[in-house]
């Protein structure tokens, strides 16, 4: 039997060893060490008459050298053993660099005293939770070093950057870890199988690429196990394709609970299985083969072929060849007939796998939400300590608490109805509005405390970084808007200096842009894994998760606006004997020339998806009832050009109202075509799942 190329391609494909990943991450890391440094420059020109400024610009000078030469060695820093020493040294040194420059400069409330708290909100974005909670430990003793040993404050300054700093720090590393477990979650869900919650055929080719660097690394030995159903297609036809699925789904499960916890299972094919066991040798691998067969008799008996490694083969493309071939071989000794209604109905008493969760497409701005509302209720509440504790005889006391108060409640209103508020349609103009509440009384509180140089002031840095996280689109309007009302107060209401404003705020904008380019990145990420957890890894048409999605949308939007909806299921004629015949790579490029050959033949907003194995749907968004069966029958004759297909269809309204009754319309119009037309078997007489008088439907009652 020739062997599987495409399913191979996922070994080939694989990254090499060269952490490029690493490399690019060292580097970047650099880069961004040099931007406060750089921002520092202007500073020291224009104010060069002024004490310490040697010393400060050899400090600026050193800094700015360390991050050039640290990007420039970011590829023989990756390799190193070292990495992780060097990156940490040249951190503790940064964060004395900054100490120093803040000393040099009159202590915490001069220009240079904000780099160590715009440093740490960075690290809070840009670090690993156990390493940032180091390194902030670290800072906050450099910070409180030059509090206590430097130039003088306003009261209550260092304590509330303090603490401001911790509250903005401790939200985005919520909401940095909420994201990291998105997107966790998202990268499983591009590796499984939706039906058989199996690895699928991406994710069991990396995990076997895994499993076989690990044993060479080892020099433990592995085996690939291929398991290809016996006459699937038949109990299609016979039965219908729910059935078919609950086979699938049973066997999926029964392999899943026959093999070790750390097996890999994989649905690599429309009937087809894969597993890779760790530390077994040819003699383990015929015990659990036999364990498998009495496992699928009856219901699903199975075709089983193995290949051990590094004896029999030593790379995956060998190992699935050979194990290809015994699949076959196998197959050809064995008699196979469509199981008993009755055996086939065992697959409903099993219970099924539990799903995996999904991820909602909700979730991330339902977290985003929830986490705003958060920090807006704490740097208020920071600044309400502020008042409480630092301002007795303060003239505007009263009005500072009191506005205080008000945005504290705001943002816990947001946190808590963050949930609906992620499903309202206007969710964005509900947020934009509270968001510029927050500012106006954020804007408010620093001039009645005084101005720029207002501990409050630091309110207004606080949520830059978080707001382009969360809310890119509303953050960089709100960001400029933060940047001219801060000018705005230092010009009209007081500024220790004009260098101590632009300080202080190119210092928030530069933590902020970083900020912002680390989440569009993200972003791309998780719109990139989102994608490919909803579409077929062969024929990149949708999954059976991303047609269901795409269904229930579409359904939604038809029922509402009054428009026609169809579903078409397409199933190949003798699709089974082309990869009997010609091998399974041959019917791979079949069915990608079938799933291109759909989305040719439809309009562009129709929608085109691979439930599995040679089974497409397609759903109608543009034809009226009257047009559905011309356009199946346009799709029937593009199709024929390489394979016959036999197409059912069910209209929105006249065969059902929802996916369920749609679908088994569909199927069982597709079975009387083709049993009309002599290209199929079909014992039913009924859909399966309207009707109950099917023998699946009636076994499984017994």
């Amino acid at each position: 039997m020739p062997p599987s190329d495409r399913r191979a391609e996922g070994i080939a494909s694989m990254p090499s060893p060269l952490p490029h990943a690493r490399v690019r991450a060292v580097r970047n890391s650099a880069l961004r060490a040099g931007i406060v440094p750089l921002l520092c420059v202007p500073y020291l020109a224009g104010t060069w008459s002024a004490e310490h400024r040697p010393a400060m610009a050899v400090v600026v000078a050193v800094l700015l050298a360390v991050s050039g030469l640290t990007a420039a060695a970011a590829r023989l820093i990756a390799r190193s053993r070292l990495r992780l020493v060097v990156q940490l040294t040249t951190l503790v040194a940064t964060m004395e660099a900054y100490a120093a420059l803040a000393w040099l400069d009159g202590g915490v409330f001069s220009t240079m005293g904000a780099l160590l708290p715009f440093t740490v909100m960075l690290f809070a974005v840009t670090m690993p939770p156990r390493a940032f909670v180091v390194t902030g430990a670290f800072s906050a003793v450099a910070y409180w070093v030059v509090v206590l040993t430097g130039g003088p404050a306003p009261q209550g300054y260092a304590a509330i950057y303090t603490i401001g700093i911790a509250c903005v720090s401790g939200a985005c590393l919520h909401y940095a870890g909420a994201m990291a477990s998105l997107k966790r979650r998202l990268a499983e869900q591009s590796r499984i199988d939706p039906l058989t919650q199996c690895l699928n055929r991406r994710g069991f080719d990396e995990r076997l690429a895994g499993e076989l660097a690990e044993a060479e690394r080892a020099g433990d030995p592995a085996v690939l196990l291929l398991i290809d159903l016996d006459s699937f297609k038949a109990i299609n036809d016979t039965y219908g394709h729910r059935a078919g699925d609950d086979l699938l789904a049973f066997t999926g499960r029964t392999l899943i609970e026959q093999l070790r916890a750390h097996d890999a299972v994989g649905r690599v094919g429309g009937d087809e299985f894969a597993a890779v066991l760790s530390g077994i040798d040819a003699q383990g691998a015929e015990i659990v083969v036999s364990r498998l067969y009495a496992a699928l008799d009856g219901a699903a008996s199975a075709s089983i072929g193995y290949a051990c490694y590094p004896a029999e083969a030593s790379t995956g493309e060998e190992l699935k060849h050979l194990a290809d071939e015994r699949v076959y071989q196998d197959k050809a000794r064995r008699h196979r007939q469509v199981p008993a209604a009755e055996a086939v109905s065992r697959v409903l008493s099993v219970p099924a796998a539990p799903e995996r969760p999904s991820v909602s497409p909700l979730e991330r701005r339902r977290r985003a939400i929830a986490a705003g509302g958060l920090l807006g209720a704490a740097d208020p509440a920071v600044g309400m300590i502020y008042v409480l504790a630092f301002t007795a005889g303060h003239p505007h006391r009263l009005a500072l608490g009191v506005l205080m108060m008000v945005a504290i409640v705001v943002g816990l209103l947001v946190r808590l109805l963050a949930t609906p508020l992620s499903r309202h349609a206007a969710a964005g103009a509900i947020v934009m509005a509270v968001t510029a509440v927050q500012f106006t009384i954020a804007l408010a509180v620093v001039a009645l405390d005084g101005g720029a140089g207002s501990p409050l002031a630091f309110g207004l840095f606080a949520p830059m970084p978080f707001i382009v996280m969360t809310t890119p689109r509303l953050g960089r309007p709100l960001v400029a808007a933060i940047a001219v009302g801060y000018l705005a107060i230092a010009f009209f209401v007081g500024t220790p200096s004009i260098w101590f404003s632009l300080c202080h705020l190119n210092g928030a904008l530069a933590v902020t842009l970083v900020c912002a380019s680390k989440a569009a990145e993200a972003a791309r990420q998780r719109s990139r894994l989102r994608e490919l957890s909803r579409t077929d890894p062969l024929t990149s048409t949708l999954n059976r998760r991303g047609f269901t999605e795409r269904f229930t949308a579409e359904l939604s939007h038809a029922q509402r606006h009054h428009r026609a909806l169809a579903l078409l299921l397409i199933d190949l004629d003798g699709f089974k004997q082309v990869n009997d015949s010609q091998g399974h790579a041959a019917g791979d490029d079949l069915l990608v020339w079938v799933a291109d050959t759909l989305r040719e033949g439809l309009h562009s907003h129709d929608v085109v998806g691979r439930l599995g194995g040679d089974e497409f749907v397609v759903l109608l968004t543009s034809h009226d009832a009257p047009d559905v069966a011309g356009a199946a029958a346009t799709l029937r004759a593009a199709i024929s050009a390489r394979i016959g297909a036999s197409i059912g269809t069910a209209v929105l309204g006249v065969h059902g109202e929802d996916f369920d009754a749609l679908y088994a319309h569909a199927d069982h119009d597709l079975y009387a075509h083709k049993s009309a037309s002599g290209r199929g078997r079909s014992r039913r007489t009924a859909p399966p799942v309207l009707c109950e008088q099917s023998e699946y439907r009636q076994a499984s009652k017994r």
